[in-house]
């Protein structure tokens, strides 16, 4: 069994995405954030309802809240949706 998306698990999730995935944080927030202008953006945190992004617009930040389409289970959960979903958004990206 994974473990469950507590506040030190988000942390962990949104330093490995921001150093190591960055792009698919860009995705999400221009496919998933009605945020299409999107420049830059940072994963600050994540809950098993959905993800807050950082993302940079025209020079400024802008809070992204973004919303599963159902409730996450675990940390192994989180990682293959997020995976899903950046699969989602290259599609959508075209």
């Amino acid at each position: 069994m994974s473990e469950a998306i507590t506040p030190a698990i988000s942390d962990r999730i949104c330093r490995h995405m921001n150093e190591d995935h960055a792009d698919a944080i860009v995705l999400y927030a221009k496919a998933f954030g009605n945020a299409p202008e999107t420049e830059k953006a940072q994963m600050m945190s994540i809950d098993p309802s959905g993800m807050n992004l950082a993302a940079t617009i025209a020079g400024e930040t802008v809070p992204v809240r973004i919303e599963f389409e159902r409730t996450l289970n675990d940390a192994e959960d989180a990682h293959h949706t997020l995976i899903e979903m950046v699969k989602q958004a290259r599609k959508m990206q075209g």
